[in-house]
């Protein structure tokens, strides 16, 4: 059972109506959401980069209103999950991938016919959420298509993940009796490493521009205030 704890299935928005619907203090809604305080200051300032629509966890079953009073009564008290979002896996079915990549499908599939011709077309197709079908028409250049396709690594078109692509690779090599030298395992380290720099230095960017945004309205606010006891006192 894992000890890791339950934040909101959309924590951001999550966020924003308990900003607007409650007297919570930024620390408890930080907290409960998994956020930084100084994102959750940002939306309560009008600051936040980009607007969200607000989620009422109540609603969602998140939360219930004697929770929420509970923590309206006593700012050090800490939100208790009441109901922790359920995880959706797909088990079977093609892939899903959002409408604006759909149209990369095509430069996917054509380089994993060009660089890795191991790969069975099922295993394309489970990959990419394509049919064989399609994949047939790429690889004898009957597609409709075919003079605007360029082969493209699904992973920088983001249709799957480098994860995924070398396991996928390593599984058709080994079935077809090609030897791994290892360097699959060597990407999926460096690959990780770099994904948790990458998520960190996104983080620290946030808090920073968070942060920033807050001093400035702080400054505006106190030179607004310095103004309105100048008028008053003229």
């Amino acid at each position: 059972m894992s000890n890791q704890p339950a934040y909101p299935l959309m924590p951001h928005a999550t966020a924003s109506w308990l900003v607007d619907n409650t007297a919570l203090t930024f620390e408890q809604i930080a907290e409960f959401c998994g956020l930084h305080i100084l994102e959750v200051q940002a939306m309560a300032d009008d600051l936040a980069g980009q607007k969200y629509t607000g989620r009422d966890p109540i609603h969602s079953g998140e939360l219930t209103q004697a929770e929420i009073d509970r923590g309206q009564a006593n700012p050090d008290y800490r939100l208790k999950m009441q109901r922790a979002p359920i995880s959706v896996s797909r088990t079977k079915g093609p892939r899903y991938t959002p409408v604006s990549k759909r149209q990369d499908k095509p430069d996917g599939i054509a380089w994993i016919l060009r660089h890795h011709p191991e790969v069975s077309d099922a295993q394309i197709g489970k990959l990419i959420g394509t049919t064989r079908t399609t994949i047939a028409a790429i690889r004898d250049r009957s597609h409709w298509n075919i003079a605007n396709i360029n082969p493209k690594d699904p992973v920088t078109l983001g249709l799957c993940s480098q994860r995924e692509l070398d396991a996928l690779v390593s599984k058709a090599a080994k079935k077809a009796g090609i030897e791994d030298d290892g360097a699959a395992d060597q990407r999926l380290g460096s690959d990780r490493d770099a994904l948790i720099e990458e998520l960190r230095a996104e983080r620290e960017a946030s808090a920073k521009a968070a942060s920033e945004a807050a001093q400035e309205a702080e400054a505006a606010a106190w030179l607004a205030a310095r103004r309105a006891e100048g008028i008053s006192d003229s």
